[in-house]
């Protein structure tokens, strides 16, 4: 059975870090990638990486955030750094296999000004 497990959310204020972790387990997983849904909006792909390790970036957070994994762990994680008001969103992990993909439970991120 597929989990994902995210971790790491909270209050921050504008300027701040936040480090996001995604715990996955049940599976190889070829590529995982962080999206954001904030209310009324629909959901973004914030950044993606490969197995391999090529990674990219919503030009929104380039510069800002970077993406990385231990694959020994299966773990995920994103740093977010430099944090503005408009990245307040849930955060959510997303694993894909090579048939299916998963979402995890999100992870709330608010920033205040």
């Amino acid at each position: 059975q597929v989990q994902l497990v995210e971790s790491g959310g909270g209050l921050v204020q504008a300027g701040g870090s936040l480090r996001l972790s995604c715990a996955a387990s049940g599976s190889i997983f070829w590529t995982m990638a962080w999206y954001r849904q904030a209310p009324g909006k629909q959901r973004e792909l914030v950044a993606g990486i490969s197995r391999g390790g090529s990674t990219n970036y919503a030009d929104s957070v380039k510069g800002r955030f970077t993406i990385s994994s231990d694959n020994a762990k299966n773990t995920m994680y994103l740093q977010m750094n430099s944090l503005k008001p408009e990245d307040t969103a849930v955060y959510y992990c997303k694993a894909n296999t090579q048939w299916n993909h998963y979402w995890g439970q999100g992870t709330q991120v608010t920033v205040s000004s």
